[in-house]
């Protein structure tokens, strides 16, 4: 699996680490029933079958985030692109 780095072009799997999901976001920890939906974003997440964002961290190259639509059945990767790294802790 090769991803396009906007900055570095396209590179192998192995210059990147997997973060996760980009879709769910870090519940306020701060609310009334802040143990239950922590246990919920933490455990009893979707596994989609198909296309859908996920958090890469390009560390063997220019040490950028990114965010990638890939396909989860064909790893068919269809766009990458830069995200801030707040928008990943905000997510992940």
């Amino acid at each position: 699996m090769r991803i396009a780095c906007p900055y570095c072009g396209a590179r192998g799997v192995h210059e990147f680490t997997y973060l996760g999901d980009a879709g769910p976001s870090r519940p306020d920890a701060s609310a009334a029933d802040a143990g239950k939906t922590f246990y919920e974003y933490a455990y009893l997440r979707d596994n989609p079958e198909g296309a859908h964002d996920e958090f890469w961290y390009h560390g063997s190259g220019c040490r950028s985030w990114l965010k990638v639509n890939r396909n989860t059945k064909t790893h068919l990767i269809a766009k990458a692109e830069l995200v801030l790294p707040q928008a990943v802790g905000a997510a992940s």
